[in-house]
């Protein structure tokens, strides 16, 4: 038996290490309606006290906010996201600025929303947008189809997915364009394509080989 259960100590372990390793998709469920994000992502807290939310080493800048649908009792102007009701956005300040001290690499990707006006999001090999520039996206304005199916409610909704690949380790980006213009969902670290709501498909593997190595246990004891 304790043979068994350091075995399932160290598969978790290494489950750990796998989703960290992987990509990671920040969907800002969890946080309150014009809520700094800031450490939430860090296993902190976000500016009203929501959290602690998971680790990922990453940070946002102060100006950084998740926004809710107001169809789900926030006040976003918005449907039809990948991750309902909550969005990330910025009313004042350079935009989103998210910091990944550990770095990331191969590539990046998010979907996002600008009904009246562009947006631009680099990324840097630098903390805080410093240092080289490796990718930088031009943001075009998306269309608006307020009533239409999947976008029951808001201005702000079809969402529209884009991403790059880049050479180099990445360390911070810098999601800009017209103030409460523009909105990000599901940003995705390691991987060209915006990721799902399901972030951490190693917790999944963990889960399935713990449940059968609980089974075998089982069986060996019968």
């Amino acid at each position: 038996m304790k043979r068994a259960i350091s075995l399932l100590a160290v598969l978790f372990g290494l489950a750990i290490a796998s989703a960290k390793a992987g990509t990671v998709v920040l969907t800002f469920e969890g946080l309150q309606n014009n809520e700094t994000i800031l450490n939430y992502y860090n296993g902190g807290m976000g500016g009203d006290g929501s959290g602690p939310g998971p680790n990922y080493g990453i940070t946002f800048g102060s100006d950084s906010l998740a926004i809710i649908s107001g169809a789900n009792g926030g006040n976003g102007n918005f449907s039809g996201a990948p991750t309902m009701p909550t969005i990330a956005y910025f009313l004042s300040g350079p935009g989103d600025v998210m910091d990944v001290p550990a770095g990331f690499t191969t590539g990046f990707s998010f979907y996002y929303s600008a009904i009246n006006a562009p947006g631009v999001v680099n990324v840097y090999s630098g903390l805080g947008g410093t240092g080289t520039l490796l990718a930088s996206l031009d943001l075009p304005t998306t269309p608006s189809e307020p009533g239409t199916s999947g976008c029951p409610y808001g201005q702000f909704c079809p969402w529209v997915p884009i991403g790059v690949t880049f050479a180099g380790t990445a360390e911070s980006v810098n999601f800009t364009g017209t103030a409460n213009q523009i909105g990000f969902d599901n940003i995705t670290l390691g991987s060209s394509t915006p990721g799902t709501a399901t972030p951490e498909p190693a917790t999944l593997t963990l889960l399935g080989t713990m449940l059968g190595l609980a089974g075998m246990m089982r069986r060996r004891k019968s």
